[in-house]
């Protein structure tokens, strides 16, 4: 016969997946970023978008670099979570819609496949938040604290 549980240890396994979710996806948003900005290049990245048909390729290549880049640190960080995961989300929307979709399902023949994870991954964020782990929680703790202390 197994125990569930107690509320206090799932609460505590609960914001410790949210905080390893948030790391993992975060350096790979941050890596995808950096490769933007300064492996390929802006310009690069810019042409890139261009051949494969993505609409405003140069303003894209902005956005697409500085979601990655920003909002990756921010979720490693957990701060503007919400914030973060909605923006990254709407670039992997953009990413499935313009680049992927045509591919197919396979990563390995350019689908969709690791968009659609990286995307929804960046959206539960968004919805559930970043934890207790996180510059969010002290950021709302600390404010929540400045009410109850002025009451």
């Amino acid at each position: 016969m197994s125990r569930l549980p107690s509320g206090a240890a799932r609460a505590a396994a609960r914001d410790l997946v949210l905080l390893l979710a948030r790391v993992g996806l975060g350096v790979v948003f941050v890596a995808h970023g950096w490769q933007k900005f300064r492996t390929n290049g802006l310009a690069a990245t810019a042409a890139g978008f261009e051949q494969m048909g993505v609409p405003a390729p140069t303003l894209s290549a902005y956005y697409a670099a500085g979601a990655e880049l920003l909002g990756g640190a921010a979720l490693i960080l957990g701060v503007l979570t919400p914030l973060a995961g909605v923006l990254l989300a709407l670039d992997m929307a953009g990413a499935f819609a313009f680049v992927h979709l045509s591919n197919g399902v396979f990563v390995a023949e350019g689908g969709w496949e690791l968009v659609v994870v990286l995307g929804l991954l960046s959206l539960t964020l968004a919805a559930v938040g970043a934890g207790r782990y996180s510059v969010d929680r002290v950021l709302t703790r600390s404010t929540a604290d400045r009410a109850t202390l002025s009451v």
